[in-house]
């Protein structure tokens, strides 16, 4: 059997699922890249892959969209590493720099100051633009909440708006799996969960950051019923920016 073409997020929230993934007979039946959100979503839509780990705002655009695993990038709450950093409060914020490295962050800040904050806000992608505040996310965001002025974790934003937790990215495919490769990928990523404090030894260490909260009580990996409804929900808002 051909192998399986996986691409996955290389940021530190994936890293359980890749440890999972590594310590498997699995391991062998694939073909794995790690890149970032946006690179992952334009592999799985132009069928470089076969499965991607790939932020949700992207979903609609993978052709034979659908969800193989149990398990997700989420939050209930504030996830400590999806922010708008602003110079300002929100309610004087006139412009935005989003992140080039993922569409479900950056159409999470829309929404969010859309129908949350009810603001109209210019947006850019240039990085030289100066602006009120920009949208973070990732590793990148490790340290730096004390920073700057303001810290918005976009988590506990959504939580406020919705009362739901909140999907950042989902294992999708873009064409049939079969059964046995996907329920032995959900037991391969939850071993990975299980062995989280194995993973926190090997884990290079962020000043002001910490890792164990962020891995143990900032994440949550469980794809739940409830994460799904969040899930149609945001999508049905991106749909109305």
């Amino acid at each position: 059997m051909d192998k399986i073409k996986i691409s996955a997020v290389a940021y530190t929230n994936t890293k359980p699922f890749i440890y999972g993934i590594s310590h498997s007979d699995i391991a062998g039946k694939i073909d794995l890249s790690l890149d970032i959100p946006s690179t992952c979503a334009e592999k799985l839509i132009n069928g470089q892959v076969d499965i991607g780990l790939i932020p949700v705002a992207s979903i609609p655009y993978v052709p034979n969209a659908n969800i193989v695993a149990n398990y997700c990038i989420g939050s209930v709450g504030a996830v400590n590493s999806v922010f708008i950093f602003s110079n300002v409060p929100i309610k004087e914020i006139k412009s935005v720099r989003l992140d080039s490295h993922s569409r479900t962050s950056n159409n999470l800040a829309k929404v969010l100051l859309k129908f949350y904050w009810q603001k109209e806000v210019i947006f850019t992608t240039d990085i030289n633009a100066a602006t009120d505040a920009i949208v973070l996310i990732g590793d990148r965001t490790f340290g730096k909440k004390n920073t700057y002025p303001f810290a918005y974790d976009m988590g506990e934003e959504w939580m406020k708006f919705t009362g739901l937790p909140f999907v950042y990215a989902a294992w999708v495919a873009n064409r049939v799996i079969p059964e046995d490769f996907i329920s032995e990928f959900n037991t391969a990523l939850a071993l990975g969960l299980a062995h989280r404090k194995e993973l926190l030894n090997e884990l290079p260490v962020h000043q002001g950051f910490d890792l164990e909260d962020y891995l143990f009580n900032k994440l949550d990996f469980e794809l739940t019923d409830k994460k799904k409804e969040a899930l149609q929900l945001f999508l049905s808002y991106i749909s109305k920016l």
